[in-house]
């Protein structure tokens, strides 16, 4: 329990009900806050802080102990609240089923030093907890072919990828995991526009996340969400049966010897 956090309240006079009153969220989700490792959205922490009389690092003192970049927490936030997630990737295998080496090379082509890949690897990495707490997300991942046949590098013999869909593999026997795959063969479909992740919160509202070259975005305009929503569904309708995805991912698992 976040004792700092139940202390502040009770001082306050401050119920999880009176803050989702005054923050605009739902109260079940308030409640939430006070479970250790539960950090609301920079926004709202900013808000109950000051409602408080206290620092946010008094409250959450995780905060300063995160990895990921802080342009990224806030989805890092939805990706820890969400009951599913639905994630189309193009390119790449979604960060949630990476291993460490596949993470590494995705980031070593960027400018950054050798200390700040490693910090990028280990918050990519300490996310993927998430899939093996008691009550995980649902994840659902789609991916292109193509992300399990590009070769991470220059080498014929890249045991990087055989390992990479061997995790894939061993992920998609989670409980909560289901993968499918959109076959090479495919002609042009709606996933070719770029990846994007759905999040279905605890109090029924939806979130989309979307990336880019420069800059990711958070998308929560309910017309947006829903245009993702119906992209989603004509993907899933050309990406392989669950049984029969694992099978192309046993077999390039196998082609990279």
């Amino acid at each position: 329990m976040n004792h700092g956090l139940i202390a502040a309240m009770t001082e306050a006079g401050e119920t999880a009900e009176s803050l989702a009153a005054q923050t605009g969220v739902d109260p079940k989700t308030a409640q939430r806050w006070v479970s250790r490792g539960r950090i609301p959205r920079p926004l709202a922490r900013s808000r109950v802080a000051a409602i408080l009389g206290k620092d946010v690092k008094d409250l959450w003192p995780d905060v300063l102990k995160r990895r990921e970049p802080s342009w990224f927490r806030p989805w890092a936030d939805i990706e820890r609240e969400a009951l599913e997630l639905r994630w189309f990737e193009l390119v790449w295998v979604p960060g949630l089923l990476q291993t460490e080496a596949y993470a590494r090379a995705t980031l070593a082509m960027e400018s950054l030093t050798a200390g700040e890949i490693e910090e990028l690897v280990s918050a990519r990495i300490e996310r993927q907890s998430v899939l093996r707490r008691s009550r995980p997300p649902l994840l659902i991942a789609v991916m292109d072919e193509a992300a399990l046949r590009r070769p991470a590098s220059t080498r014929k013999d890249d045991t990087l990828m055989r390992e990479q869909c061997e995790h894939i593999l061993a992920c998609a026997e989670l409980p909560c995991v289901r993968v499918h795959v959109v076959p090479s063969a495919t002609p042009m479909y709606p996933g070719m526009g770029g990846p994007f992740i759905l999040a279905e919160m605890p109090d029924g509202t939806r979130t989309a996340h979307i990336d880019a070259q420069v800059r990711a975005q958070i998308i929560e305009d309910r017309g947006e969400v829903a245009t993702l929503e119906g992209r989603w569904a004509r993907i899933v309708s050309e990406a392989l049966p669950r049984a029969q995805s694992l099978d192309l991912i046993r077999e390039a698992a196998a082609s990279w010897t």
